[in-house]
């Protein structure tokens, strides 16, 4: 198998690579990664906590030289690479960079919110692990993304990564609650218990750095919060996580 150090391919045609995170023990869990941020993202939910990596025409700030120079440095001491924006499969080209990650020896995990469930479709099989946001129940998934047929596309990308967990692959959904959210979410958890879903996580929304969220735990939102995870996870999940 080649190397990062044999192989010197050039940039993936028009990546646009908004940050690098050396380390990362939290992006996957149970593996230390470094991370990259794709940029560009179509959805404008309210509680984004990177809503600098929504403008799609927004230039790159590290480019993909940088990347290859990190892994070649990091060989032998990360699990993996983790690719997350903004939307990491708005970019074509993050399939090039996939299958070269992982020509050089590493293990790839992927972020998305199943924006283009085609691309995800072509990543799949070049992956080894996926978390997918679900981001609220069918009727409300429009309106909490702020795009229109947002349902439908994260349905379908549901759907491809359930079929790619069937086969093998690692997998976590996962759902950001912010205040407000609480009923919506419960619903939400049934729904996916109910397509297949067995390992779930709730993320609880954080203010700093979106544009929208004023309050990420007003009073009583706390408590609502921890009724919430655990309807959701007398549910029957096989592996529920709360963070």
């Amino acid at each position: 198998m080649p190397t990062a150090a044999t192989r010197d391919p050039a940039d993936p045609a028009g990546l646009v690579i908004a940050g690098i995170v050396p380390f990362s023990t939290v992006d996957w869990p149970g593996h230390l990664v470094a991370t990259v941020f794709l940029q560009g993202c179509p959805w404008r939910c309210s509680y984004c906590h990177n809503p600098d990596l929504q403008e799609a025409r927004a230039p790159g700030s590290h480019t993909w030289q940088e990347v290859l120079a990190l892994l070649r440095s990091r060989s032998g001491m990360l699990d993996g690479v983790v690719l997350t924006g903004g939307e990491p499969t708005r970019q074509a080209a993050a399939l090039e960079a996939v299958r070269w990650i992982r020509a050089a020896g590493f293990a790839v995990g992927l972020h998305t919110a199943g924006a283009y469930p085609a691309r995800l479709a072509a990543l799949l099989p070049h992956l080894d692990w996926v978390g997918l946001d679900m981001k609220a129940s069918a009727g409300c998934y429009d309106r909490v993304a702020g795009a229109a047929n947002a349902a439908r596309r994260a349905t379908a990308s549901l759907t491809l990564v359930l079929q790619a967990a069937a086969a093998g692959l690692d997998y976590e959904v996962r759902t950001t609650v912010a205040p407000g959210m609480a009923e919506d979410t419960l619903e939400l958890a049934r729904e996916l218990h109910a397509a297949g879903v067995r390992h779930y996580a709730l993320q609880q929304a954080r203010a700093e750095g979106t544009l929208h969220l004023r309050e990420a735990h007003p009073p009583g939102w706390d408590e609502e919060f921890a009724a919430l995870a655990e309807q959701v996870g007398a549910l029957g999940f096989e592996k529920f996580t709360v963070r």
